[in-house]
């Protein structure tokens, strides 16, 4: 049985934060007698990431998801629990760890600001003493992939930012990593443009079987490449499990929708609450155990010209999920 790649248990992050109130005497009694706060970032979180998986890391802002990539990557120590990753304590650095990690964050410059692109890339390879002739191939290899061609010979101050995200990424997976923490790595692009990051990550997750953290904002990004999440609020655990059993626990509700013949959009509510209606399409929202019984009264009742039943977008459960 192998070990897993990242394991957490009993989590904690505690911030000590100076509090007053507003206006000029109480900021003068503040300098003579500071007070504070105790805040649980993340407080007491325990899961474990298996060789290969791709985890969807979600919460609201503020959740704790930010603090517990830095902990797991080392930048920052926990105030308790145990956390290991590939077998490493990361806030010890040890050097065999970091040649196998690494961290994107979204709103995060990697690149030497002033540099061209290339000579930033170079820079790394230096860093991870990455031979020649592997350097070569692996930026032939993300030039292609990504698209990058174009902006190895510009100043990384004058890239957009979705050619400085894909530069970004191309320096970070340079050395081949084993452990991806992404934080929000297609915050801020175009759709196109997020459809390209999350296909690369797929691929190169495919390629060298990584392990990859997620979290991000888009549920198309997490949609596309997780299989299980874990959702954290107010530095709590609160779910961790199949993305398609999120669903399933969180919406007790199916949704149908209906094309009538002749955009027929008569009033149907007593076949469950309308959620929509335009040009004889019509959606149903139903209790999950009402679904088969609906269903069979719409098409008995009605001259149906397609039917289609589905869970709720996974955006509307995970704020269900939050709202609990």
């Amino acid at each position: 049985m192998t070990s897993p790649v990242l394991f957490v248990k009993d989590l904690r992050k505690v911030y000590s934060v100076p509090e007053r109130e507003a206006g000029l005497s109480a900021s003068l009694r503040s300098f003579f007698n500071r007070k504070t706060k105790d805040v649980a970032a993340v407080d007491g979180i325990s899961f474990h990431v298996e060789p290969g998986e791709v985890v969807g890391f979600l919460g609201p802002n503020g959740a704790g998801k930010t603090t517990t990539l830095k902990m797991l990557s080392g930048l920052i120590h926990p105030s308790s629990g145990t956390l290991e990753v590939l077998g490493h304590v990361p806030w010890k650095r040890d050097k065999e760890l970091l040649r196998q990690i690494t961290l994107v964050m979204g709103q995060r410059n990697q690149l030497q600001w002033d540099l061209p692109v290339g000579d930033s890339l170079e820079l790394n390879r230096v860093i991870y003493r990455i031979p020649r002739t592997d350097f070569e191939r692996i930026v032939g290899e993300f030039t292609e992939l990504l698209d990058l061609k174009p902006l190895l010979g510009k100043p990384a101050r004058n890239l957009s930012l979705g050619e400085r995200m894909k530069c970004e990424i191309a320096a970070a997976l340079l050395h081949r990593p084993k452990v991806l923490f992404l934080d929000e790595p297609t915050i801020g692009l175009d759709v196109t443009m997020q459809r390209r990051i999350r296909s690369f990550i797929g691929e190169y997750n495919r390629v060298h079987k990584s392990t990859v953290l997620l979290t991000s904002h888009y549920m198309a990004d997490v949609e596309a490449l997780c299989k299980r999440v874990v959702v954290i609020h107010h530095g709590k655990l609160l779910f961790d499990g199949e993305l398609t059993k999120l669903a399933e626990r969180f919406s007790p509700h199916k949704t149908i929708t209906i094309k009538m013949e002749n955009n027929n959009t008569a009033d149907l509510s007593a076949f469950g609450e309308v959620v929509s209606k335009e040009d004889g399409q019509v959606t149903f929202r139903v209790p999950k155990c009402d679904a088969a019984a609906v269903t069979a009264k719409l098409l008995a009742s009605l001259h149906i010209n397609d039917l289609t039943i589905s869970d709720p977008p996974i955006e509307d459960v995970i704020e269900r999920v939050f709202a609990q």
